[in-house]
This record gives C-alpha cells, structure tokens and sequence, in this order.
C-alpha cells in the first residue's frame, strides 16, 4: 500500500513537472525575442535539460518547484521593463509644468460655461422730475423702472454648448502634449540605455585588452611576440578609456536631460534594463492606426466647435423680448376732491429687441462655412503628414531588426576568428595585429548592435505616439 503511495506521488510530481514544462515551452516561444530573454536565459542560475519525445518529457536536475520559480521571474523581468518606463512617463504627466498650465487652461475653459449660462443685466433707473408735470389726479414727482431682457428660447444653451466644444479642443491639446511629454520620455530614456550598454562594451573590451596584454607579455619572454606588440595593446587600451570617458560625460548630461521631464534633481539615478533585445514580427503600415491620433481628433473638435458657433449664430439672430415695470409717485391735489386723487401710476412693459440689419450674422455664417472648409484642409494634410511619419517609423524598425541580425551574423564570425587565433597562440603562432583587428570588429559590431536597438526603440515610441 505504502509502495502504491509513494508511485501515485512521483506520477502527479511528473505530472506536475510535465505541465511546468509545457508552460515554460509556451512561453518560451511568445516571448521570443521579447526584454531580458537572453539574459535570463544566460544566466546560470537553474541547468535545465529537456528532451523531448512523442508521449512524454523528461527533466534531469530541475525540480518543478524551480521550475515555477524560472516562470515567476521570467514574466517579472520581462514586464519590469515597461513598467519602470511607464512609471516614469506617469510621473513626467504628474509633474509636467507645461501641462499643469494647459490642465488649468482646459479647467477656465470649463469654467466658462458659468460665464454664458447668465441673462443680461437686469436694468434699473431713477428719475426725479424737477419741473413736476401736472396731471389731473396730481403732480408726478419722481420716475422708477426696471427692466430685464431674455434671450431667444434655446440661445443659452447653444452658448454653453458652444464654450463646451472649445474645453474639449484644450482637453485634446492636453492629450497631444502628454502624448509628445511620453515621446520625449521614451527616446530619452533609450538613449540612455545606448549610452549605458556602450560603457559596458567598452569595460568588457578593456578587460579582454588586459588579458592580450598579459598574453603578449608571455610570448615576449618566451620570443613569440615583441614589446611593439605590447605598446599597440596598451595604446589601444588607453583609446577605449577615452571613449568610455566621453560617454560617461554624454550619459550624465542625458540624465540631467531625462530628469528635465520628470521636473526633479538632474543628478537623480535612472533605473535601466540590463538588456533589451527585439521582437521576431515584422510590422506593417495600417493607415486606419492613424484614425484615433490625437492630433487628427482635434481637427474633428474644432470643426465641431464651428458647428456649435453656427448654432449660436442663428440663434443669436432671433429677436430678444424685454418685460419691464415703471412707477410714478403722484402727488395729491388739494384744490379738488375726486376718485383717484394722487394715485401713483404702474405701468408693465414688454419690448422686442429685432435684429432688422442682420448682415452681420450672415457674414459670420459664411465666415463659419469657410473655417470648416479649412479645418477639413488641415486635417487632410495632418493626416498625409502622420503617414508618412508612421510609414517611415516602420520602416525603420524593420531595417533596425536587419541590421542587428546581421550583427549579431558578424559577431557569431569573429568570435570564431577569435577562437582560431588563440588556438594558434597555443600551437606557438601569434598575430597581436590580428588580434587587435578582431577586437575592433567585436566592438564594432555591438556597439552597432546596441545602436540598433536604440534606433528601433524610438521609431517604437514614435509608432506608439501615432497609433495608441
């Protein structure tokens, strides 16, 4: 029984090692390609050896408990990535000077429809008759009336639509400025990352130059090699210090740039991936990723602002009713006696208000015709402006990936040539100048590399700022 046991807990152990590994084979293969990949992959943390039959799989010195825990930090460090750029573009939005002015520009924007949603000015006035008029029920002393104009049904509620339709033009400003805000945050960011990863070439290529060094110093004590050989290393040495020097420089300068946008310290640190690789898909140009642009939906506020305008218009051409009150104070006649003697007068007013020269709202109604037919211009050449954007970001990225696989090609060759030359060293043949060629192409090829990483993460950006 206790046998029965102890097989049915190996077999959902199998099982269970069985699931992880098909996870983890899944996730391999959609992640491909995609941020820290390589370097977890590279990284000699768990030894994973899988093979792979018809029925079943088999795994040596991997339990399925590691195996869970290769998973968890697989999808951490692949999202820690975006994230860490996403926490700082939110707190560049947060922090942003520039849009807290136009996020109070778009809040008196607001405000202005407390402004329009008034009446006019209810009028009063006061008269005192210094020659008092005599009348027959008596003198009339003084004059007071009061009156108050009203729109035509409907005109303050165009009103209010009307400054509604332009807050929303200044919310869509706020949204192209956060748009172009996270742009600048991302291409600054990248670079960063470029200058970063060049440092760490240039260290490894010094180390590797410190280690030729010591070989050329063996093969001229044993005569294989001459103290020229060592001065060309140790010159070579010194030159890789100076760029590495040059771009510390430019590395704490684009801080103090990327700082700049998060509005804070310009010597704060920048978190940074260790690696970032790129996608297997290729992308394609969809013009319809264009339809949502912020700066293409302002065009569609404005024209409707000029609909709301048009609107108001034709309403502001109706007539305007007045209702109104006037009140006479009458003095009492002492040389008669009759009904109504001294009665004070009140007299109710109604006015109509008639635009009878209306030529002004008619311009303004052409004046509207012609500004819609301009936005719709705008928007066309807008959208022609952002194709091309778009078409030429994508071709970019595609070429960057070209370039890096043929890179990475290059490399692959002279890490070959490398191996060559170092196994002639052992044979009793050596090359320093040969060497040193090698050397360079490496250094060469990846800092190509991590250019072309850089150039395709900010035609990426440039792409999300278009399409999302």
């Amino acid at each position: 029984m206790k046998g029965i046991i102890n097989n049915t807990e190996k077999l959902k152990e199998k099982e269970t090692v069985q699931i992880t590994i098909s996870i983890l084979s899944f996730i391999i293969n959609k992640l491909k390609g995609t941020f820290y990949l390589k370097s977890i992959f590279n990284s000699s943390l768990f030894t994973i050896r899988v093979s792979f039959s018809a029925y079943n799989y088999s795994l040596i010195s991997f339990h399925y408990k590691k195996a869970l825990t290769f998973i968890f930090l697989l999808f951490f460090f692949h999202f820690s990535y975006a994230q860490q750029l996403e926490s700082y573009i939110k707190e560049a939005e947060q922090n942003n000077p520039q849009i807290q002015a136009f996020e109070l520009r778009y809040a008196i924007a607001n405000e202005k429809t407390n402004e329009v949603s008034n009446i006019p000015n209810t009028q009063f006035s006061a008269g005192y008759f210094v020659s008092e008029p005599e009348t027959r029920t008596g003198a009339q002393r003084a004059k007071f009336s009061v009156q108050q104009m009203l729109p035509w049904f409907g005109t303050i509620t165009a009103r209010k639509n009307y400054v509604t339709s332009i807050a929303e033009t200044e919310y869509v400003d706020i949204t192209i400025l956060k748009r172009k805000l996270a742009l600048s945050v991302s291409t600054s960011f990248y670079q960063l990352f470029s200058l970063y990863k060049k440092q760490k070439i240039l260290e490894d290529n010094i180390g590797l130059l410190k280690n030729y060094e010591k070989l050329a110093l063996t093969s001229v004590e044993v005569g294989k090699a001459s103290a020229v050989d060592v001065l060309k290393l140790q010159i070579r040495q010194n030159e890789l210090k100076q760029k590495k020097e040059i771009l510390e420089q430019e590395y704490l300068s684009e801080v103090a740039v990327f700082n700049s946008f998060l509005n804070r310290k310009s010597n704060l640190e920048i978190v940074l991936p260790t690696e970032m690789n790129l996608p297997v898909t290729n992308f394609r140009i969809d013009e319809e990723d264009l339809s949502l642009n912020p700066e293409l939906l302002k065009y569609d506020k404005l024209y409707e602002s000029i609909q709301q305008s048009e609107l108001l218009n034709q309403k502001e051409r109706a007539p305007q009713i007045g209702f109104g009150l006037d009140y006479v104070p009458v003095s009492q006649r002492s040389d008669v006696m009759m009904s109504d003697n001294g009665k004070d007068i009140i007299m109710p007013m109604v006015s109509v208000s008639i635009p009878v020269f209306n030529k002004k709202y008619n311009s303004k109604t052409r004046q509207n015709e012609l500004r819609q037919q301009e936005i719709e211009a705008e928007k066309n050449e807008k959208h022609n402006q952002l194709k091309v954007l778009l078409a030429k970001a994508i071709s970019t990225m595609n070429i960057a990936k070209i370039q890096f696989k043929t890179q990475q090609e290059n490399l692959i060759q002279t890490k070959n040539a490398e191996q060559i030359l170092i196994k002639n060293y052992e044979t009793g043949t050596v090359n320093f100048n040969d060497i040193l060629d090698i050397q360079e192409l490496q250094l060469k090829f990846k800092t190509q590399q991590i250019e072309s990483i850089q150039l395709f993460y900010i035609q990426a950006a440039i792409h999300n700022y278009l399409t999302n």
